[in-house]
């Protein structure tokens, strides 16, 4: 038996996990606790998510609510599956760089104290199967913001003759930066993933997303972008934008293209690998422009406020350049982009939602 493991499994993610390699015949241990709604409240639970999987599934999917900090449960599991156990996709986090100022100590040992566990028992019990994480564009901290950017009507862009312009890639520097308190603790994590590639040589992976998205995000205020400006656009709930004019940019990525890059990575896999990974210039907007399409598609008026002061490391404009990851799996590529993600978001959260 070939098990699939997934943290974060109940998460928008870690269930376009458990749903791409279902779908492909394998079992799927899945581990989560819900902490998302500790984290944002009731609204941002995943308890629905996870119902709707072991529905699914049935015996394919099997599901663990444990804390990935707690030791001696992940050693139990780890122990369970052993060497059976062929890949492993981190998606657990505390994700949000404002909650993590309020919390610090729990930001910082979910993250980074999280990923040490799961890689000490991948590094003992199944040195041979392939670590896959979640890491995040925010590990470079503020320095996106002092590129050359120019205000258009609707966004922030990058000068057209920087070498960034078709995206940000993996040579922009991590240090020297304000990055927030999540930022290092999701730094620590990437180079934690990084360094028990090159010391241990297991086959990892640290993907640096951009905003990640799809109908199965359970989205609140603190995170979770797209899915709840439709969820407040659909219910007419009151949002508010942050800073930057509303024209600060992100590229998006649905969970299936980032999820089907996962498998991508598993089927060819590398060594202690980086790469940036988001929707690039095929799939991007600014806040601005994310709430035309969102009212478009609802037909209904967003109620917004602005709020002038921005959030503390918030990035003006990023779009990822995905070149990397393309020169080495150039079959790959990206099949969503804006409208259809806010589409989909749309057609599948309705009956939900409203």
């Amino acid at each position: 038996m070939t098990v699939i493991l997934v943290t974060g499994s109940a998460g928008l993610i870690g269930s376009e996990s458990v749903r791409f390699f279902c779908d492909k015949g394998y079992t799927v241990v899945g581990i989560d606790n819900n902490m998302r709604e500790t984290f944002f409240g009731k609204g941002a639970s995943t308890e629905w998510n996870r119902d709707r999987l072991l529905e699914k599934y049935g015996e394919k999917y099997i599901h663990h609510s444990i804390d990935i900090r707690d030791q001696e449960a992940v050693s139990n599991l780890f122990n369970t599956y052993n060497k059976d156990i062929s890949l492993i996709i981190h998606t657990a986090a505390q994700p949000s760089h404002d909650w993590a100022a309020s919390d610090p100590h729990t930001d910082f040992t979910v993250n980074a104290n999280g990923t040490l566990v799961l890689l000490e028992n991948t590094r003992n019990i199944c040195p041979d199967a392939v670590f896959i994480f979640c890491s995040t564009n925010k590990v470079y901290g503020d320095s996106p913001n002092y590129l050359p950017l120019i205000e258009q009507e609707f966004r922030w862009e990058i000068d057209e003759n920087h070498q960034y312009n078709q995206g940000i890639d993996e040579s922009m520097s991590i240090d020297q930066c304000k990055h927030s308190l999540f930022g290092v603790s999701k730094v620590a994590a990437d180079l934690l993933v990084q360094e028990y590639g090159r010391y241990f040589g297991i086959k990892t992976a640290s993907f640096r997303g951009g905003c990640l998205t799809g109908p199965s995000h359970s989205g609140a205020e603190l995170h979770g972008f797209l899915s709840y400006l439709m969820k407040c656009t659909m219910l007419g709930k009151p949002y508010k934008i942050y800073g930057y004019k509303g024209k600060q940019v992100r590229d998006n990525i649905h969970s299936y293209d980032l999820v089907n890059a996962f498998d991508h990575f598993y089927q060819n896999p590398r060594v202690a690998e980086v790469y940036n990974i988001g929707g690039s210039r095929f799939s991007n907007c600014s806040m601005l422009e994310a709430i035309l399409h969102c009212e478009a598609i609802t037909d209904k008026k967003l109620h917004w406020v602005y709020e002038e002061t921005n959030r503390i490391g918030d990035h003006i404009w990023w779009i990822s350049d995905i070149q990397k990851f393309k020169n080495h799996y150039p079959e790959w590529n990206l099949t969503y982009g804006i409208k259809e993600i806010l589409k989909e978001i749309y057609t599948q959260n309705v009956s939900r939602w409203v």
